[in-house]
């Protein structure tokens, strides 16, 4: 029996008002591997009442209690149970390599006892009126109210528990929407919580179909009790969100699309280089927003980088990696992303790139890796995400050449150089308009405590952190018999 996905509204897992629900499909094989329960508009409301009733007490819980839940989901993730329910979810979710399941279990419990160490922000500060005599100044970070997050399928575990874990440890409650490509696996983090002590309504989850989604979408954001707005995904798509958040002024984060670079200069180590650069360039078939997709390789070593980087690429395989261990790639999340790498692939090759890797061709939704030379600013494989198993290449001569052509670009997410002279290096890295600079290590890495961060443009804006999901609010208690202009 195939395995369905509910809804969770106010510590209850439930079906569709409607009872409509829509196909899960394995984008490697095609077959459906799961249905889930595909939310109404009224399932919605329901979700939001949930948490806004659910605000009056979660916003004013203990601290120490918020801490002690986010510890218990760190040793629970770590259980075989959970191990085994991430692997199989994301295997026929997304088709995604065992690599991938590490990636959404190990970090998992690291950034939760990250996070439960956060508590200690949410204190605030307490000091004496700098202006009036005698009072008392009490400053502290506070609910900002229900919070709506839009979790994507690329990382779904992970992805969906930063969605809504510093939200809910500043004391907001939640609604989490997932993605129609992995609803089970996104629902594993609201699994999660609520074993691990979450009280009921504090965190909801809906899923909806595909045909559903934008409308839905909007009557959420719409919705009064509605005071902010994550999403993590396209540009496209955060651009949508963006306008139908700000038609209520409703502040958003939006972590959206990557074109990293990686930046490798002359003396640089080139073998750990060359390996750094195609595990981040290459990792879940490219489908990662801070995928390394653009090298930018100094002279004196662009032919021996080149070299090594291609006989990496040409001994990793991408297909089956349910069944074949040969295979270390998946297939792309759908035949249409495929068909859109191989387009961008062949447009580069016809306006002069080189394909020194790869045969410029998919099979379903599998696309083999690439390595492609002489690609230029303008080409569309340059100047666009991806999100896919093809990596550029471009050789400068100088340092100031290479920031300037890193930098030339509508994405600002992430970013690696590379040298032995750590000063040179960090001079480089403070240089790139990056949210994440990495010196001699894969651009795919950011801490659980910062957070990611997009610095406008096709990656977004605004971070993760406390400060964006609270509001300081501060109370000042006057002495009594101050005096005052006019009435005294």
């Amino acid at each position: 029996m195939l395995p369905f996905t509910e809804l969770f509204i106010n510590g209850r897992f439930v079906p569709s008002s409607t009872g409509e629900t829509f196909e899960v499909r394995n984008p490697y094989t095609g077959a459906v591997v799961g249905t889930s329960a595909s939310a109404s508009s009224e399932d919605c409301k329901d979700a939001i009442e949930a948490a806004q009733q659910a605000l009056k007490t979660w916003e004013n819980s203990p601290l120490a209690q918020r801490r002690d839940i986010y510890l218990k989901a760190a040793e629970l993730i770590m259980t075989e149970k959970y191990r085994e329910k991430i692997f199989q979810a994301i295997r026929e979710e997304t088709a995604g390599s065992n690599e991938l399941v590490m990636m959404n279990v190990a970090p998992v419990a690291g950034t939760l006892r990250a996070h439960a160490g956060l508590v200690e922000s949410l204190r605030g500060d307490v000091y004496p009126s700098l202006t009036v005599p005698g009072a008392q100044v009490v400053a502290r970070p506070r609910a900002m109210g229900v919070i709506f997050a839009i979790a994507p399928w690329n990382a779904p575990v992970t992805l969906a528990l930063r969605a809504v874990s510093i939200p809910i440890l500043c004391g907001n409650t939640a609604v989490l929407k997932s993605s129609e490509i992995s609803p089970r696996s996104h629902s594993i983090v609201v699994e999660l919580f609520k074993e691990a002590g979450l009280p009921d309504g504090v965190l909801n989850f809906v899923s909806m179909s595909r045909d559903s989604a934008p409308s839905l979408t909007s009557e959420i954001i719409a919705h009064p009790a509605i005071r902010h707005v994550n999403f993590t995904g396209s540009d496209r798509v955060g651009k949508i969100i963006a306008m139908e958040a700000a038609k209520y002024l409703k502040p958003c984060v939006l972590e959206l699309g990557g074109k990293s670079p990686a930046i490798v200069l002359n003396d640089a180590n080139i073998s750990e280089a060359a390996r750094s650069i195609v595990f981040s360039a290459m990792a879940h078939s490219g489908q990662v927003c801070m995928a390394t997709s653009r090298v930018i390789a100094q002279r004196g070593i662009s032919e021996q980088l080149l070299s090594e980087v291609k006989s990496l690429i040409t001994n990793i395989k991408a297909g089956d990696v349910g069944n074949d261990k040969s295979v270390i790639l998946g297939a792309l999340f759908s035949p249409g992303s495929a068909e859109n790498v191989v387009k961008m692939l062949k447009e580069a090759q016809a306006q002069g790139a080189e394909i020194i890797s790869g045969d410029i061709s998919r099979n379903g939704a599998v696309v083999q890796p690439h390595l492609v030379a002489n690609v230029k600013c303008g080409m569309q494989i340059w100047d666009r995400e991806v999100f896919g198993p093809a990596l550029v290449y471009a050789v400068v001569d100088t340092i100031e050449e290479a920031i300037e052509l890193a930098n030339n670009t509508d994405y600002s997410l992430s970013a690696s150089v590379w040298s032995k002279d750590l000063a040179v290096a960090q001079d480089v890295a403070a240089r790139i308009y990056s949210g994440y600079a990495n010196i001699n290590g894969p651009s795919i890495h950011s801490e659980p405590v910062d957070g990611l961060v997009g610095l406008g443009g096709a990656s977004g804006y605004g971070r993760f952190s406390i400060e964006n999901f609270t509001h300081k609010r501060i109370v000042v208690t006057h002495p009594a018999g101050r005096k005052l202009p006019i009435v005294s």
